[in-house]
């Protein structure tokens, strides 16, 4: 998956060789934010563009803004699984929370 960032917003886009243009659109979010660009350059400043026309829509309608990411997730597991998990972190003197963002920290970093 191809990925571009601006403020925090996570676009993720795909080349369309028929058009010749590179189109993308934000992850994550409810609300729809699209770009498009001819090269990489236009594609990070179409994706800036639409990102300030989003948080400027926002303003002039005196919403707030969808973020793409809070810090929290809320995780359904197995009861067997989230035993386990809080076991695991209480051996390595961690809360629960603590040792689940370590480990996804660390599987991250092993992704990338």
């Amino acid at each position: 998956m191809n990925t571009i960032q601006y403020k925090g917003y996570l676009g993720k886009f795909d080349y369309d060789p028929e058009a010749d243009i590179f189109h993308g659109e934000v992850i994550n979010l409810k609300d729809v934010i699209t770009f498009q660009g001819r090269s990489i350059d236009e594609l990070k400043t179409a994706l800036a563009e639409s990102v300030e026309d989003y948080l400027d829509f926002c303003r002039e309608e005196d919403e707030e803004p969808e973020k793409p990411y809070s810090g929290k997730i809320h995780l359904r597991l197995k009861p067997e699984l989230h035993r386990e998990a809080a076991s695991a972190a209480a051996i390595s003197g961690k809360s629960l929370n603590a040792w689940i963002s370590d480990t996804l920290t660390e599987r991250v970093k092993e992704i990338r």
